[in-house]
C-alpha cells in the first residue's frame, strides 16, 4: 500500500462520504464518484429515507474523523419509543433504563452535505457529481462513467476501488458477471413495502407530537413510525404488505380506500397528515430487502462496503451505523499496516462479516417486534423489568436492544447471541411465573431476578454451544 496510490470510490452517499474522509485525513488520493447531483445544490430527496436514526456506533464513526460534536448539533435525541393504539391512546416505552442513552433523529441530506463539505475541503480530494459508473474492468481497476451534462462516456483507471454504492452496487453487480472467482450472493427481500409521508410542523412551528420519542402506530401486519425532524415536522413511514391482507400497497389506489385505510388504523395520524392523499399517490414505494455477499474483495484491487456488501432492513436504526462503523474498523485494519491491499481486504471482511451478518438478522426480527409485539402485555412486562433491571444494575444488565445500540464496544454477533439467550431466559421465566414481578420492586426484588435471568441466560447459551449455533 502506498499513499501514492489512486483510490476510487463510487458512490459519494453516507458511507462513501465518511470512507473518503477518513483516508483523505491518512494522505490518500482520492477520486470520489456519484451519479446523482450535487446534494448540496439539487434536492434529490425523493424516492430515499429522509431522516435516519445515528446511535452509538455510528457517532465512533464520525468521531473517528473529528465529526461527532459537530453531527450531534443537528440531531434531536430520542429516549424511546412512543405507541399509539386505535383509539388514539399512547404509551412510552424507554430504550434504555439508563437515563442518558438515547438514539437520535438526523436528516440523511444534512449529514451527507455536512460529511461532503468536509471531504471537499481535503486537497487531496476530487469529487465527481452526475458521474454515472457503467462499467467497471475489476482486473485493469478503471471506471467508465456516464456523464449527465455532457451526455458523453469516460474512462478512469486508478490502483484500488472501493464500492460504496448501496444496495444496488454496481461493483458487485461486475462480481456476479464477470464469473472470475467464486463468489457467494443472497438478495432476499420481504413481503412489506414502505411509503414516506409528512406530518407538518405547527402553526407557529412547534413539533404536533413529542419529539423526544419515535413513535409507532403497531397494528399487527402493519405499521406506521415518525420521527421528529428539525424544522418540526415528522417523517412518516408506512409499512405494508406489498400484495396481502385485505389493505396492501397494490389495492390502495382510490382515495377513498386509503381514507379508509388511514380512518380505521391510524386516525391520530391521520389528523396530522393533511395532504394524505396527494403524499399517498405521488410519493414512491420503496422496497426491503437485505444482502449478503462474499467475499467482499478481489485480489490487490477491489473491495465492497457498507451497504454495496451488506445492506440490511431498517428496524434496527442501524443501517447507517453499521456502514460507520465499517470504517472505523476498515481503519483499524489499516493500522496493522499489512502487506498489501489485498492482505488488508481480507483482514476486514474477517473481522467484520459476520457482525454484518448479525445485524441483518437482528433487523429482520425486530421488524415482527416493531409491528406486533411491543403492543403485546407479555413484552411489555418484559420491557418493565429490563428497564428497572438497568436503572437499578447500570453496568450489570443491558436489554438486547442497549446490547446493540449503545454498546460500541461489543461486536453485533456477540450482542446478538447474548440477547437473544437473554430475551429467552427472561421471557421463560416470566411466562412459567418463576419471577414476581410488581408495579414498585425494590432493590433485593431485582437484584433476585437477575441473578436468575443470568443463570438462566448462561444455561442457554451453553445449551447453544453444544448445539453448534
Amino acid at each position: 500500500m502506498n499513499k501514492e496510490d489512486k483510490i476510487l470510490i463510487i458512490g459519494a452517499g453516507l458511507c462513501g462520504s465518511l470512507l473518503a474522509l477518513r483516508l483523505a485525513q491518512r494522505g490518500f488520493k482520492i477520486h470520489l464518484f456519484e451519479s446523482r447531483p450535487d446534494l448540496r445544490k439539487v434536492d434529490i430527496s425523493a424516492g430515499r429515507s429522509i431522516n435516519l436514526a445515528l446511535s452509538d456506533r455510528g457517532l465512533k464513526g464520525l468521531n473517528l474523523c473529528g465529526l461527532a460534536n459537530e453531527v450531534q448539533s443537528i440531531c434531536i435525541p430520542m429516549y424511546g419509543r412512543q405507541m399509539h393504539d386505535l383509539t388514539g391512546k399512547t404509551f412510552d416505552s424507554k430504550y434504555s433504563g439508563r437515563e442518558e442513552e438515547c438514539i437520535n433523529s438526523i436528516s440523511r441530506g444534512d449529514l451527507n452535505a455536512l460529511l461532503l463539505d468536509k471531504v471537499e475541503a481535503h486537497e487531496n480530494v476530487s469529487i465527481y457529481f452526475n458521474k454515472k459508473c457503467t462499467h467497471i474492468d475489476i482486473e485493469n481497476t478503471s471506471i467508465q462513467f456516464y456523464d449527465y451534462k455532457t451526455k458523453k462516456t469516460a474512462l478512469l483507471k486508478g490502483d484500488v476501488i472501493f464500492g460504496a454504492d448501496g444496495a444496488g452496487s454496481i461493483l458487485r453487480k461486475q462480481y456476479i458477471s464477470e464469473q472470475k472467482f467464486l463468489f457467494s450472493y443472497a438478495q432476499n427481500y420481504l413481503t412489506h413495502g414502505y411509503k414516506e409521508l409528512e406530518i407538518p410542523a405547527g402553526k407557529n412551528g412547534e413539533h404536533q407530537l413529542s419529539k423526544s420519542h419515535l413513535h409507532i402506530w403497531p397494528r399487527g401486519e402493519y405499521m406506521l413510525i415518525a420521527l421528529p425532524n428539525m424544522d418540526g415536522s415528522f417523517t412518516v413511514t408506512l409499512f405494508l404488505s406489498n400484495s396481502e391482507g385485505v389493505y396492501n400497497f397494490e389495492n390502495l389506489t382510490s382515495e377513498e380506500k386509503i381514507t379508509t385505510f388511514f380512518k380505521e388504523q391510524f386516525p391520530d395520524a391521520l389528523a396530522l397528515i393533511p395532504n394524505i392523499k396527494e403524499e399517498f399517490v405521488n410519493n414512491p414505494t420503496g422496497y426491503l430487502g437485505t444482502v449478503k455477499c462474499s467475499p467482499w474483495s478481489y485480489k490487490n484491487k477491489t473491495l465492497l462496503i457498507g451497504d454495496a456488501s451488506h445492506a440490511i432492513v431498517p428496524f434496527y436504526g442501524q443501517g447507517m451505523n453499521a456502514s460507520f462503523e465499517d470504517v472505523l474498523v476498515f481503519d483499524s485494519i489499516l493500522d496493522q499496516n499489512l502487506n498489501s491491499w489485498e492482505e488488508t481486504f481480507i483482514a476486514f471482511e474477517k473481522k467484520r462479516k459476520r457482525d454484518t451478518d448479525a445485524i441483518a438478522d437482528l433487523a429482520v426480527d425486530n421488524f415482527h417486534e416493531m409491528k406486533d409485539h411491543v403492543a403485546n402485555p407479555l413484552f411489555k412486562e418484559k420491557r418493565k423489568i429490563e428497564m428497572d433491571l438497568e436503572k437499578h444494575f447500570p453496568k450489570e444488565y443491558f436489554s438486547k436492544y442497549a446490547l446493540v445500540t449503545f454498546r460500541d464496544d461489543i461486536p453485533y454477533y456477540e450482542a446478538m447471541k447474548k440477547g437473544r439467550a437473554q430475551d429467552k431466559a427472561l421471557l421463560n421465566l416470566i411466562a412459567d411465573q418463576k419471577i414476581n414481578t410488581h408495579l414498585h420492586m425494590n432493590q433485593q426484588e431485582l437484584k433476585n431476578i437477575l441473578d436468575k435471568i443470568k443463570e438462566q441466560t448462561n444455561t442457554i447459551l451453553q445449551e447453544d454451544k453444544i448445539a453448534g449455533l
